[in-house]
């Protein structure tokens, strides 16, 4: 499938001023694994996760820059597809075809399936179960309440779920009813009401795959933004690093522009940066916002920061614990942190301060 781009001065204006700030030299050295006379190029597409897909690149040509990105365009559109919940693909097995089939049969899924459950699984235990891609029945209510204020014309008639029916669904999100055969490459929901939702860790298992195929095709030195979710691949040019910022959330627009202002920027080098915050996907209900970030404990939005960036070598890992760390204390999540090699977060809270982990600083941009 080709794609639709945008590589115009607009774009790398945006681009260079913005969140992926890329804009250097030309020149680099033949040890860096590009050749002097590589190019900066970059892309734009919208059908990928249900969001931006933003790309910049330093290639020998335009034809290698364009084989590249077809190729990393149709890997995250697969991604997409075998991740999704909500819709089903002629010829494909996907995860909703995992939650159809609860309680009835294990289903045979791709490997991308297996190796992203596993990964989930994981981190539910590293979260200490507040990473839960078994909460699809809670998240579920909150998903339509939620598309049912986005289809109100009045905020007045905007409602709240039923304690009640949270309480119920809460029952079957029990991750041990999660059942992977790993010999036969099947998945199985043990409970017939339980489903899965795993919007906390597709979209960055997705890149971090993605990226990594990306460089296995020859790519050396690449900043990926999918939603803002940032992978960094090589650096540029130059030797010097790639850049990212973390958004302020009390200021955010929804696209990433030159006038976004941002509460800490950091270098990246085979790094991803994801964010968490409650000013992403919410709806206002009396004058309150009830975000999609949903507490496992209580049912309800978490209520302990605005926003949680993680800096990581691994964007599925990083997406995972940005979810994970957004429904815990701060001293709690401090505690993991510092726990994980390589790893650090920065924590925005509702009363404005920005807390670092006690790594984030030499990443930090001077």
């Amino acid at each position: 499938m080709s794609i639709k781009r945008f590589v115009s001065a607009l774009l790398t204006g945006a681009l260079c001023l913005g969140v992926l700030t890329a804009c250097g030299s030309a020149q680099k050295p033949a040890s860096w694994g590009v050749s002097a006379d590589a190019q900066r190029y970059s892309t734009i597409f919208y059908d990928a996760f249900d969001t931006v897909t933003q790309v910049i690149a330093y290639c020998d040509s335009e034809e290698e820059f364009s084989r590249q990105m077809d190729a990393l365009h149709a890997d995250l559109l697969e991604y997409h597809r075998l991740y999704d919940i909500y819709n089903d693909y002629d010829g494909v097995v996907n995860v909703k075809t995992i939650n159809d089939n609860a309680g009835v049969a294990p289903v045979q899924v791709d490997d991308k399936i297996l190796g992203m459950l596993e990964l989930a699984r994981q981190m539910y235990d590293t979260t200490n179960g507040k990473l839960n891609i078994a909460m699809g029945s809670v998240l579920r209510i909150w998903h339509d309440y939620r598309e049912a204020a986005e289809a109100n014309t009045n905020e007045a008639d905007n409602k709240l779920p039923e304690q009640e029916a949270l309480d119920a669904a809460a029952r079957h999100c029990d991750i041990s009813n999660l059942v992977i055969d790993e010999n036969a490459k099947t998945v199985y929901l043990s409970d017939p009401d339980m489903s899965l939702d795993v919007g906390s860790v597709g979209k960055g298992y997705a890149v971090e795959m993605a990226a990594q195929a990306a460089e296995t095709r020859g790519l050396k030195s690449a900043l990926i933004s999918v939603g803002g979710n940032l992978r960094a691949i090589g650096t540029k040019p130059d030797g010097s690093q790639w850049s990212g910022g973390v958004e302020n959330p009390w200021n955010a627009s929804d696209v990433y522009t030159a006038s976004s202002s941002y509460v800490s920027g950091v270098n990246m080098s085979d790094m991803a940066l994801v964010t968490s915050g409650n000013y992403q996907r919410y709806y206002v209900v009396d004058g309150v916002r009830y975000h999609h970030l949903i507490d496992p404990d209580t049912l309800w939005p978490a209520r302990y920061f605005d926003s949680v960036s993680v800096l990581s070598p691994d964007s599925g890992a990083a997406d995972c614990l940005t979810t994970g760390l957004f429904c815990m204390s701060l001293e709690d999540g401090q505690k993991l942190i510092e726990s994980l090699d390589g790893v650090e977060a920065l924590w925005c809270t509702p009363d404005g301060e920005v807390i670092q982990s006690s790594g984030w600083a030499g990443h930090e941009k001077k």
